[in-house]
């Protein structure tokens, strides 16, 4: 009879703990971060899972989200829609609150249905492509400016400098297609011409065949609106070729990566690029922090990353509660959230409602603010 009332106070006293485990596992808040570990954009999305833990580390030392610690789960999409989309359902099955992160947009526009249909909120750090805003169920929200802004901003660079007669040279994704497109359309419309439209495939050594087709066409400018890892082969293959135009890249070549892979040839190649932290006066304390944490510095991407986790923990905060609805409704609330990437709110389309690109150049191997 002791053995059993022995045995039945050990049961019980085990599925107290195991209670209690589960009660405290129950109380922390667990966030998916989306972004890209592996692949040619694996530098960029590394840098964004670490800014956003550092937002995390900051968050939890304050005492956390409505009491609670925040846990984080990170899926890898590499850049790539079919493992993003892997990725994605594996969040959604890991009953993670909210999602952070997006850094390729053609990756990240086949996760909108599983998120929408999850209805879990989401905050888009890096991915403009304007197909994103046609894809969104109402819980995703762009903290990046779109496409469009970026393009306006490309089409007044050209034609401050002359430009007449422009190339464009994308690699078939949803990002880079999709602002190659944008920029075609708003260039003929203004009367000039596109004089090449070109699509490459990722990781092609080879761009001679490429490089012979532009030159015989004579632009007075190129624009390459695809990543950083194949661009910067890509311009230095033109400027050996012995092309002396303007060149100019998109946000998804903002890196300094570009300039490390095309060396010399990058000298003097313009940037369309959010604000990163070396154009932020606001983003001292932050890089101080990230170079602290990781002994390197933050890339491009870095502060919108931040933003969006912060954005997200003060949207759970305002709505009082974890419930996704409620949450969602937050962020479409959100006005003026002072990001250190610069004030957010967002439009009846979930996107960000002001433009906050800056034209670079390329200056002694650095990116600095064009004049």
């Amino acid at each position: 009879m002791k053995k059993r009332i022995l045995t039945a106070a050990l049961g019980s006293a085990l599925a107290g703990l195991l209670f209690l485990g589960q009660s405290a596992w129950a109380a922390d808040l667990k966030i998916g971060i989306m972004v890209p570990t592996t692949g040619s954009e694996a530098t960029a999305g590394k840098d964004m899972e670490n800014a956003i833990l550092l937002a995390v580390d900051e968050i939890n030392q304050a005492g956390g989200v409505l009491g609670m610690q925040v846990t984080t789960m990170t899926g890898d999409d590499a850049c790539d829609p079919q493992q993003a989309t892997a990725a994605a359902s594996k969040l959604v099955s890991s009953d993670v609150t909210a999602i952070v992160g997006g850094y390729c947009s053609g990756a990240t526009l086949p996760t909108l249905k599983i998120y929408g249909d999850a209805g879990l909120p989401f905050a888009i750090a890096a991915a403009n492509s304007t197909k994103l805003i046609d894809a969104n169920q109402g819980n995703a929200f762009l903290v990046n400016s779109t496409g469009y802004d970026q393009v306006n901003t490309a089409v007044e660079l050209f034609a401050a400098k002359g430009a007449k007669r422009l190339a464009v040279i994308h690699q078939g994704d949803g990002y880079s297609e999709d602002l190659a497109k944008l920029t075609r359309e708003k260039w003929a419309g203004d009367g000039k011409e596109v004089v090449a439209y070109e699509v490459v495939n990722k990781g092609e050594q080879d761009h001679s065949s490429l490089v012979t087709r532009i030159k015989s066409k004579a632009p007075d400018a190129i624009f390459w609106t695809a990543y950083y890892a194949d661009g910067g082969l890509v311009i230095k293959q033109l400027r050996r070729s012995g092309y002396r135009g303007l060149i100019a890249v998109g946000d998804g070549s903002n890196s300094p990566k570009l300039l490390e892979i095309g060396g010399k040839a990058t000298e003097g190649v313009y940037c369309f690029s959010n604000p990163s932290v070396d154009y932020l006066p606001t983003a001292k304390a932050f890089t101080d922090a990230y170079k602290n944490k990781y002994n390197q510095a933050p890339d491009a991407y870095s502060t919108l990353a931040y933003d969006s986790m912060m954005l997200m923990a003060d949207a759970i905060t305002r709505a009082g509660s974890t419930e996704k609805a409620a949450v969602i409704k937050a962020l479409s609330e959100t006005k003026d959230f002072k990001g250190i990437s610069g004030p957010v709110s967002f439009t009846e389309q979930n996107t960000l409602g002001h433009s906050n690109f800056v034209v670079l150049i390329a200056k002694g191997g650095k990116w600095v603010l064009a004049e």
